[in-house]
């Protein structure tokens, strides 16, 4: 089994993706949950039982809306293509989008995306297994998921940069100034 240290390289690689593909669709987005805490206070809150633990990852928002995401990395099974969730996680993010008002989903590797009701709602109970936590899992079919660009809009189109035209300064032809270069055109 993975270190703890592995298995976060592996969550902040995918909360770097995630955040990425927000920002390419327009959303901005801020690191939230234990993984901005400090060591001891991840380490003490872990020996609770708070809903704190469940913090999601990320929170993120455009003009006036604002998502919570809690990113899932390696929790989708390749041979049954179901996505796995915690039970604790779920319970914890159904009260914390009944406290806050704000949505909260789940993104997936292949940035499917859940919600604690479609968890809820569509996941069933999966076997206890001493891998892991051991925690038990709620498994739902991935193709109960919502697709990444229906919820946060496809990628915007990053525009090319505008050419410049300056006068010359000899007050001969303008001088144009694109991407890779500066050009003088001359008058023959």
């Amino acid at each position: 089994m993975p270190s703890f240290h592995d298995r976060k390289a592996i969550g902040d690689a995918h909360e770097r993706h995630v955040t990425e593909e927000l920002n390419h669709r327009g959303w901005d987005v801020s690191p939230w949950g234990q993984g901005v805490m400090g060591e001891p206070v991840r380490l003490a809150l872990r020996s609770t039982d708070s809903f704190l633990r469940w913090t999601p990852d990320l929170i993120a928002a455009r003009d006036r809306q604002v998502v919570m995401i809690d990113c899932k990395s390696r929790m989708t099974s390749r041979t049954s293509s179901r996505h796995a969730i915690e039970n604790a996680a779920v319970t914890a993010h159904l009260q914390l989008v009944a406290w806050t008002r704000l949505p909260l989903y789940y993104a997936f590797d292949n940035l499917d995306l859940l919600t604690p009701g479609d968890a809820l709602g569509t996941g069933i109970h999966g076997p206890r297994t001493t891998a892991g936590s051991g925690a038990p899992y709620l498994l739902v079919p991935s193709d109960r998921a919502l697709a990444f660009d229906q919820v946060f809009g496809p990628p915007r189109r990053t525009s090319l940069p505008r050419v410049a035209c300056t006068p010359s300064p000899a007050g001969g032809q303008p001088l144009l100034r694109g991407l890779f270069y500066t050009r003088r055109v001359r008058a023959t």
